[in-house]
């Protein structure tokens, strides 16, 4: 069980922009991972469409879990189809709690990954890897 995206995003009027993301795509080929990177991006923010204010929704069957909070704040965690739906809320509810409090509510509407400061996705999506017992 693996995650591979911890993204945080603003759903403004009219578009979704990414605030912060954490990627950890050291499972695929080294040539490959950018890649990766970029598909986990763009599905985080795509995957939007469906979604409104205060809402949470696992959008495909495989992978994303989607956060939106009535003030417009959003979580995405990507991870494998195994890993625990439950588990992937709880880690949304948790960052974002923690990134609403830690980062300026005026900051979301124009901020980027450049501009805001925010560190603990990258701890949270290390911490919450699921270590499958080897043979």
């Amino acid at each position: 069980m693996r995650l591979y995206s911890l993204s945080v995003l603003y759903k403004g009027d009219p578009k979704v922009h990414l605030l912060k993301a954490a990627y950890d795509v050291s499972s695929f080929n080294f040539f490959q991972r950018s890649r990766w990177v970029l598909g986990l991006h763009w599905g985080g923010c795509c995957g939007l469409g469906p979604c409104c204010l205060s809402d949470r929704a696992s959008l495909a069957e495989y992978l994303c879990h989607v956060y939106v909070r009535s003030d417009g704040l959003v979580g995405v965690v990507i991870a494998d189809n195994e890993y625990p739906q439950r588990v992937c809320f709880t880690l949304l509810d948790k960052v974002l709690d923690e990134f609403s409090r830690q980062v300026s509510k005026m900051d979301w509407p124009s901020g980027s990954p450049a501009t805001i400061t925010y560190s603990a996705l990258d701890g949270y999506l290390s911490k919450y890897q699921v270590q499958t017992p080897g043979p």
